[in-house]
């Protein structure tokens, strides 16, 4: 079942029993890369290819660095797909709003020692929103789609990550932005330990320039 349409990949919800094995149980989450048309075959067979093995890699070293992420059971070359673990919850984006000051500040500062714990080990999420971390009923976090996500352990990449969901807050959770964003800085800086203050300063860099580049572009018009 499509769940799914993405630019790059679709979702699909499916029975464990139809995709891996007759005697499993439960659901799976299958992520394919769709060819693009107006790439060349070749080029698109391999970016295809090796953006699904990054991924796959980005699911099991954010694991192993500490950070919930589905169990990857699967890779498939051939249809450039991952099957991996089915997170039952909700995502972040649907509930962080409704929760009460006290526990949304706690949430925040889980993820922001999940960032902070991928950017230790050298990873980039790329695309850090609250639509892509899963809130299950036991009260934990789960960070999916790495699909935008790399190694780079520069200041800039770094600054690029937290930047991207300081914009997500300011756009979803508007009306929570700051209180959230600054648990979120609360629980990087105490996981990331010295070096936390330099990312933070390159991220509100990155958002001034953004606000320049946006306020030369209304005077250009």
């Amino acid at each position: 079942m499509l769940i799914k349409k993405g630019a790059e990949a679709d979702i699909y919800l499916e029975p464990f029993r139809n995709v891996l094995h007759g005697a499993g149980q439960g659901k799976v989450m299958v992520k394919q890369r769709i060819s693009k048309r107006y790439r060349i075959p070749e080029m698109d067979r391999q970016l295809r290819v090796s953006r699904t093995m990054l991924e796959a890699k980005l699911f099991s070293d954010a694991k192993r660095a500490g950070v919930p992420t589905p169990l990857v059971y699967e890779v498939d070359r051939e249809d450039t797909r991952i099957v991996m673990e089915f997170i039952r919850g909700r995502q972040v984006k649907l509930i962080l709003d409704s929760l009460n000051p006290g526990l949304r500040r706690k949430l925040c500062r889980l993820i922001g020692r999940y960032v902070a714990r991928l950017h230790r080990a050298g990873i980039v999420h790329g695309d850090l929103t609250t639509s892509n971390m899963i809130f299950t009923d036991e009260g934990r976090i789960y960070f999916v789609d790495f699909g935008l996500g790399g190694y780079d352990s520069s200041i800039e990449a770094r600054g690029v990550d937290l930047h991207l969901l300081r914009r997500a807050l300011q756009s979803i959770h508007f009306r929570i932005t700051d209180d959230a964003y600054r648990a979120v800085l609360s629980g990087y800086r105490r996981e990331f330990g010295k070096g936390a203050g330099e990312v933070i300063k390159r991220a509100e860099e990155i958002g001034r320039r953004g606000r320049y580049i946006q306020k030369e572009a209304r005077a250009c018009r």
